[in-house]
């Protein structure tokens, strides 16, 4: 690996080359498109402002995905570029590098709005968007390009397997009772999460599990739909992403902090709730403000 990673290295310095205020103001604009707070913004507003039920199939893909790059990073355990050569640090990142996170999640996240379009526009954007995304992280050091490439391709793999398998797997869950949907959307994440308990999978499962018993109860009892003019679209975003924050910032200020004991269970719940409010609570929210209608 070590060929690699100096190859790696290189390039990056050949990058940062060009380096300027314009390119590092650039490169981390994209790389923000690809932090947890961005798509903590992108995903409600796909549930509540475009189309409920891709916004299920976005979040879906991006949280297992997510997991799955968590459960990678820490299996190959490799290093960042600014570990081998400290010069090449301009941006700030945390644990492993194998595979980037920003580039999988980007490149599956992305994929999945194409295959939602279906426009070649579209395709073009995501294509665009999971590159310079993916290319902001070999800019600012925090990523070999290696760990990009892995990233892309896993992203990419993601969008493959859903395409294939989405039918089937829609069908066998809705043939399910709505009590079996739910006690599926506590066990399976809570399992995946007790194989790998750590602050990562804490949030990225808690999320899916709040979001699969959030959706469960929400598509029988309330139907939402994320339809209407674009000013109530726009308010009710507005009003999701107000009221999302009490669960987010509120639970997170009472519950036990990072490094105290428990803190892996609370922040598990803390996610499961944030997840149930985009999923259920909201939707039912912006029904009774009269801000949506109910089919």
């Amino acid at each position: 690996m070590e060929a690699i990673w100096q190859w790696g290295i290189g390039l990056i310095i050949s990058l940062q080359q060009f380096r300027g205020p314009a390119l590092d103001t650039l490169f981390n604009f994209f790389t923000l498109l690809g932090d947890e707070e961005f798509y903590l913004l992108l995903l409600p507003l796909l549930f509540w402002s475009v189309d409920f039920t891709w916004g299920a199939r976005v979040g879906f893909i991006f949280l297992l995905s997510a997991f799955v790059n968590s459960i990678l990073k820490d299996g190959f355990a490799h290093p960042r570029p600014y570990e081998r050569n400290p010069g090449v640090k301009i941006g700030d990142a945390e644990g492993y590098g194998l595979p980037s996170g920003h580039a999988q999640l980007s490149a599956a996240v992305w994929g999945t709005l194409g295959l939602w379009a279906r426009r070649t526009w579209v395709w073009i954007a995501a294509a665009v968007m999971a590159g310079m995304v993916g290319l902001s992280r070999i800019y600012l050091g925090v990523h070999f390009p290696t760990d990009v490439f892995a990233g892309w391709l896993l992203g990419g793999a993601a969008v493959a397997l859903y395409w294939g398998g989405q039918e089937r797997i829609e069908r066998w869950v809705s043939g399910l009772s709505v009590g079996t949907q739910v006690l599926l959307g506590i066990i399976a994440p809570s399992g995946l999460f007790l194989l790998h308990p750590v602050k990562g999978t804490a949030s990225e499962l808690g999320t899916l599990a709040g979001v699969a018993v959030g959706l469960a109860l929400s598509y029988r009892y309330l139907r939402f739909r994320a339809t209407g003019p674009f000013w109530q679209r726009a308010l009710r975003f507005l009003v999701g992403a107000a009221t999302v924050m009490i669960p987010y910032l509120g639970l997170r200020a009472i519950f036990p902090a990072e490094g105290e004991l428990l803190y892996l269970p609370f922040r598990f719940l803390r996610y499961s709730l944030v997840g149930v409010w985009i999923a259920l609570g909201a939707p039912w929210l912006f029904t009774v403000l009269r801000l949506a209608p109910r089919s």
